[in-house]
């Protein structure tokens, strides 16, 4: 087979992507392992075909000894690749949640203070099954189990539909030897595991092709959520409270999209389920109760046949 029969998934996915929605200069997300090279081949590829220019953004961790070696490698290859322009950014990496949670915050701040409005990510086909198992596995409800999405702004994620041996086939034809993280094999993270222990054992019980069938879940969820979430909107109004009564007759699993969009849009975040059925019990299962306290010091209260959300000090001086 040669090179460019190789290079045809990845570049062919990214064509795609880039001809619904590139209208400018864009940025392409690059580690230096073989999805992110992969994916900037292919964005330069089709980028200039566009008459597009596209940037590599890398980003040095500082996690490990000679990190600034790997991003300098990493930020030269994606030049020999074909990108117009590569710059490291550097950034500290503390906070709660864990080294992996940490990194991944870090992470996307930098490469949104410094993006474009689009920038490119590589995740696979691959990453969406581990997330759609670990939104199972923590019981995270649908929204988490519908995964990544393909587009949401700025970032794109053109090889969803890729699996990971194509990238790796696409960096061997290019011949460029991709970094391997040593966080990748690690088994204190649990995607590590998910990606060397269950994935492979639920190849081999189910026949095989469990990560398609797990991408093809996602998508299908994704979409019955984006049709769910617009009839949500339609039902929020605009108003600082929620008329009871308009909500009453909703069903449970609608209204819950409604509230969940509500209290976002007023300040709430980290919602977890028990929390958002406690309000929607305000509603659905509503005996007089007194109201339902949020993060971030926020209370949700039904009065006079309308909810409300204020933080804790309004409520007390009410």
């Amino acid at each position: 087979m040669c090179t460019d029969d190789v290079l045809i998934p990845v570049r062919l996915a990214v064509r795609r992507f880039l001809a619904a929605r590139a209208e400018s200069d864009f940025d392409v997300a690059v580690s230096g392992g073989a999805d992110s090279l992969a994916l900037a081949e292919a964005a330069a590829h089709e980028g200039h075909k566009l008459g597009l220019r596209v940037r590599a953004l890398v980003v040095d961790h500082g996690l490990q000894d000679g990190s600034a070696e790997v991003a300098e490698t990493a930020a030269d290859t994606a030049r020999r690749l074909g990108v117009d322009e590569a710059e490291v950014l550097t950034v500290d990496v503390s906070g709660p949640g864990g080294v992996e949670a940490a990194a991944r915050r870090a992470r996307y701040a930098a490469l949104s203070g410094k993006g474009r409005d689009l920038v490119l990510l590589g995740h696979t086909r691959d990453d969406q099954a581990e997330t759609v198992l670990l939104g199972l596995g923590r019981g995270s409800g649908p929204r988490s189990i519908a995964g990544m999405k393909p587009f949401d702004p700025p970032w794109g994620r053109p090889l969803l539909d890729v699996p990971r041996s194509a990238t790796r086939a696409a960096c061997a034809a290019l011949g460029v030897e991709p970094w391997e993280d040593p966080f990748n094999t690690d088994p204190r993270f649990t995607r590590v595991r998910l990606r060397t222990e269950v994935l492979p054992l639920l190849e081999d019980v189910l026949s095989g092709g469990v990560a398609a069938a797990l991408a093809r879940t996602a998508t299908q969820l994704r979409e019955d959520h984006e049709t769910l979430d617009a009839l949500a909107a339609q039902l929020c109004g605009e108003g600082e409270t929620l008329e009871v009564g308009a909500l009453e007759p909703v069903p449970p699993a609608l209204r819950r999209r409604v509230l969940r969009r509500w209290l976002i849009e007023r300040g709430a975040c980290d919602l977890s389920d028990a929390q958002l059925r406690s309000v929607d019990a305000l509603i659905g299962e509503w005996r007089g109760q007194g109201g339902v306290w949020l993060p971030g010091s926020l209370v949700v209260t039904r009065t006079r046949g309308r909810l409300s959300m204020n933080r804790r000090e309004e409520a007390k001086g009410e």
